[in-house]
């Protein structure tokens, strides 16, 4: 179970739904977090909301009732969990093209999804031998944790997924296989778009899990989990594991991939400038810009202050 003894509450939410005028709630929303201290940050587009926002807990509730009372998202689904501290150092409500970017323009989850699995029911499903257990998450998010026997499409990003699930089908068909496919991410977001392209591609036998791995880890026990690792979360809390407790990882600031201890002990590892994900991927002259951005940030901790270049990334 979550520990409540925390005290920053932390809720994951999304909900597809077709705002009309998506543009005109930006402002109310933004205007009511900075009103409850809640920091965080919200993505509206006209296909619905997605995002992270942490605060007192009756903040996060005045916002969650708010964003229940939206046009089409009565009853929307989120997760909450504890942080010791504020993960988020600013309010941030953007508006975009797609609350989760998967470049295909007619996937509609309002209209053909795949079966959603519960916790409870979800291991039962991956331990079926007739089962793909398929992680749509990013490759940076796998490396930390995963389902045991998932299939890791290595994506760079979401973007990359509808290709590579065309190129996975042709081959398993052509060794005459029909399976079922379960699909799991982070906090169920994803899956609701690559279910809806798997369905759209003419794969009817997809599912789900329900409320993706976050509610998985904090419902079902880790003596009866099927999860290794820890999940990746998008916020300073950088990584929770079973029982939604905080995490080894810390995050590169220049690469934004979590890193552990051993990755801490490389050469190429220099507080917030290079670690061995990113290292050979970045100039000095880079480099130098996220040397003095470190520098410019232990300043502003010195004196107790945030520091906004920490959300920055390279």
């Amino acid at each position: 179970m979550t520990d409540t003894s925390l005290p920053v509450c932390v809720a994951a939410l999304y909900h597809f739904t077709a705002f009309e005028d998506h543009k005109s709630l930006r402002q109310p929303l933004l205007e009511l977090c900075q009103k409850e201290g809640v920091k965080g940050s919200l993505l509206l587009a006209r296909e619905g909301i997605n995002g992270t926002i942490a605060g007192p807990d009756a903040g996060i509730d005045a916002v969650l009732a708010y964003i229940d009372s939206l046009p089409g998202c009565a009853g929307f689904d989120y997760k909450k969990s504890r942080a010791k501290t504020m993960p988020f150092l600013r309010m941030k409500v953007r508006l975009k093209q797609e609350i989760v970017t998967m470049g295909q323009p007619d996937i509609d989850p309002h209209v053909c999804v795949g079966r959603y699995v519960e916790p409870k029911d979800w291991n039962a499903l991956i331990s079926d031998p007739d089962t793909v257990v398929m992680d749509t998450r990013n490759d940076y998010e796998v490396a930390i944790g995963t389902f045991r026997g998932a299939v890791d499409p290595n994506l760079k990003t979401f973007r990359a997924f509808p290709e590579w699930f065309r190129n996975w089908r042709k081959e398993v068909e052509a060794q005459g296989r029909t399976p079922k496919i379960a699909m799991f991410c982070t906090g169920g977001i994803r899956c609701e778009k690559s279910t809806a392209f798997a369905r759209q591609e003419g794969v009817e036998d997809v599912y789900h899990l329900k409320g993706g791995i976050l509610k998985y880890l904090e419902e079902i026990p880790e003596e009866e989990s099927l999860w290794d690792g820890e999940c990746f979360v998008f916020d300073q809390r950088v990584s929770v594991g079973h029982g939604l407790k905080l995490g080894r990882y810390d995050l590169c600031h220049a690469c934004r991939a979590p890193i552990s201890a051993e990755d801490k002990e490389s050469p190429q590892y220099e507080e917030g400038v290079s670690c061995p994900h990113c290292y050979g991927q970045r100039t000095d002259a880079q480099r130098q810009r996220y040397r003095e951005r470190q520098r410019q940030a232990q300043l502003a901790a010195e004196r107790g202050q945030a520091h906004l270049g920490d959300e920055a990334q390279g």
